[in-house]
């Protein structure tokens, strides 16, 4: 049960007492002023009314005391009640609190490895391309050191028939 409705049926049920304490107090009253005009008239039978007064005073008292128990003890259920209602939505507000930092922490880890795994493979390309320029490099001057003997090779070649027919 919401706990706002059952405060409120609380407070309904306290008004509904309070209320129907109204009518017997008139009553009463009612019954007080008409004992009063008896006693005036009849002075002799003043214990009887009394007594009757009282008795009727004491009946009404009776039964707004136990309607004041019921109330306290309906009170006292929606109170339970509502305390219960208000663990429950704790005890569910702190699971699913657990479920969402649970769910965050899986997040980051998968985040983390993830860009562990991009460091790692950013890595492995700059070695590679450092290692792709090296080679390169290498085979680079490897050409040019054989374009050049083969140049002054085929130079030498040149100046050697170039001798033998001026020879």
């Amino acid at each position: 049960m919401n706990p706002l409705i059952a405060a409120a049926s609380v407070i309904a049920a306290g008004l509904a007492v309070g209320l129907a304490s109204i009518g017997p107090g008139v009553g009463q009253g009612t019954a007080a002023g008409q004992a009063v005009e008896g006693i005036a008239r009849q002075p002799e039978a003043e214990g009887k009314i009394r007594e009757e007064l009282r008795g009727g005073a004491i009946e009404q008292l009776e039964k707004a005391r136990s309607r004041l128990r019921k109330v306290e003890t309906e009170a006292e259920q929606f109170r339970v009640n509502g305390y219960s209602e208000i663990e429950r939505e704790k005890l569910n507000l702190i699971n699913s609190t657990y479920k969402t930092l649970e769910q965050l922490e899986n997040y980051k880890n998968e985040t983390i490895q993830f860009e562990q795994q991009r460091a790692i493979n950013q890595v492995r390309q700059r070695v590679f391309q450092q290692a792709l320029r090296g080679a390169l490099g290498t085979l680079n001057s490897c050409l040019n050191n054989e374009l050049h003997l083969r140049t002054i090779s085929a130079n030498i070649g040149m100046l050697g028939t170039m001798k033998e027919i001026t020879d």
